[in-house]
Formats: C-alpha cells, structure tokens, sequence
C-alpha cells in the first residue's frame, strides 16, 4: 500500500501541471482563506487624499479613485471572486451529477424529460442565458450565481448521462442488474466511481471558466456593487482611469488570469493523472 501511494505522489511531481498546479492552488486557497488577516488596510476604507496613488511602500499596488488601498480589495476580492466561482461549480456538480446518473441508468421517460430540458438549454450560449436570467432576477453576486448554477448544471448532466449509457453496457454493471440489486444501490456502488474522476477534472476547469463568467458579469454591471471587491467589478472601476493609473486595471485582471491558469493546469494535470491510473498511457 506505501509503495503504491509512493508511486502515485511521484508521478503527480513528475507532472509538470500538476505540479504548478497544486502549487497555485495552495496559494490561492491560502489567499482566500487567510489573506483577510494580513490586508495592512480596510478594503472598504475611502482616503480621498491619497486617492490614485501609484505603487510604493506604504500602498504596495496603489491607489484607487476613492483613496482604497488596491491590494487589500485585491486579497479581499479573492473570497468573492475564487470563492463563489468554487460554490457555483459545487451547486451545479450536485444538481448535475444526480440526473446525470438517473437519466442515463434508469432511461426512459425520466431520460425524455431531462433531455428536452437539455436541449432547450442548450439552444442559448452560455454567456447569453446567463447574463439573460441575471438580467431578469437584478444586479447582485447572489442573482448571478443563481444563473450560473441554471445554466451550468446541464453540462454535467448531459456529460454524466453519456458516461453512464457507456457503463451501462459493460459486465459488472448487467451483473448488477441480474443481481436484482436497487437502482440507488447501482449507481452508488459502481457508476458513480466511474464517472467521478471525469467530473473532478471538469469540475477543477470549470472553476477557472466560472470565474471569467463572474468576472465578466461583474464587468458590465450585472455582479458585484460597490462596494464590493470583487476581481471583475474592480476591473469596471478602474476602466476611467485606465490612462491615469492603469495598475487599477492591470492587477485585478493578473489575478483573474492567475486564477484561470491555475485551474486550467490543474484539470489538465488530474486528467493525465486519472489516464494513469485507468492505464491510458503515461506522463
């Protein structure tokens, strides 16, 4: 058992994504977690004598418009931003994943219903129907999470249900089946070990796309109000001072494409990772 669990931690170092990924990780976790400990200024706190500040020792990112120390909204902002990006994924992994496995073992009309459903989603962008129902429900962090969720959950769904029609046909599962064992007792047992490691890889990527739709929300006025420090609203409130003090800018947008970066390698990581394990070919 040791020399397994050594063997698995090595290859996980020997992938190079993975590697940088699960740092990254570490440190935005760390960020999210414990940051607010550490901000030498209230995120909230308006200064308007020192308002556009460049970098320097006492403000480390500088200044905003209202005097606000950049990198204590930026440390706060990841709590928002990374934060909910992980909660809307969460929320749309557990009303995905279970309809998914229902809709693609049990099949029939519960498979019809959930399809038409789909594929009437599925009729829109993501980017559209999102900013369509958070447009309808109102400005806030809760309302586009709300749409996020609706819109999200059907691409776990979808993906889930055609993993587990693939599984259906497969001995251990029919050996169930003849078995006579539960339905709940089937998926829970054996297709959903099945399809996990695909939905963490889908899942540790799509972190990084929720984020840029939140950050994108935000941007345009649909997310995040002031005062809230969130990565893509912060975005908005330096766009008028872009040719004055572009770091108002810069630095939000570096932390959403950190953010990103780190889970776009991470996925890529757990995705070699899990062809390891299921024999698919090696690093």
């Amino acid at each position: 058992m040791e020399a397994a669990m050594r063997r698995r931690t090595t290859r996980i170092f020997r992938n190079v994504n993975m590697s940088i990924g699960i740092i990254l990780a570490i440190f935005l976790t760390a960020v999210m977690l414990f940051g607010g400990v550490f901000i030498p200024y209230d995120p909230f706190q308006i200064d308007m004598s020192n308002r556009l500040q460049g970098i320097s020792a006492a403000h480390l990112l500088g200044t905003d418009q209202l005097g606000r120390d950049v990198f204590s909204r930026i440390i706060y902002g990841a709590k928002l931003t990374i934060g909910l990006g992980m909660f809307a994924i969460f929320m749309a992994v557990c009303i995905g994943v279970p309809i998914g496995l229902l809709s693609g073992y049990i099949g029939g009309r519960i498979d019809a219903f959930f399809m038409r459903i789909i594929d009437g989603i599925l009729a829109f962008p993501d980017f559209i129907l999102a900013i369509a129902i958070a447009g309808m429900l109102g400005p806030s962090l809760t309302n586009i999470i709300i749409a996020i969720v609706l819109v999200r959950w059907i691409v776990y769904a979808r993906v889930v249900r055609s993993l587990v029609l693939a599984e259906n046909e497969k001995e251990y599962v029919l050996v169930s089946k003849v078995s006579y064992s539960s339905s709940l007792k089937t998926i829970r047992m054996h297709l959903l070990p099945q399809v996990m490691p695909d939905i963490i890889v889908m899942a540790a990527i799509d972190v990084g796309k929720v984020i840029l739709l939140i950050s994108a929300l935000s941007y345009i006025g649909l997310g995040a109000q002031p005062p809230l420090p969130e990565w893509g609203a912060m975005l908005n409130d330096g766009r008028g001072y872009f040719q004055v003090v572009p770091s108002l800018m810069i630095f939000p947008g570096l932390a959403i494409m950190l953010t990103v970066l780190c889970c776009n390698l991470l996925g890529d990581g757990l995705k070699r990772y899990f062809d390891i394990r299921k024999g698919r070919h090696g690093l």
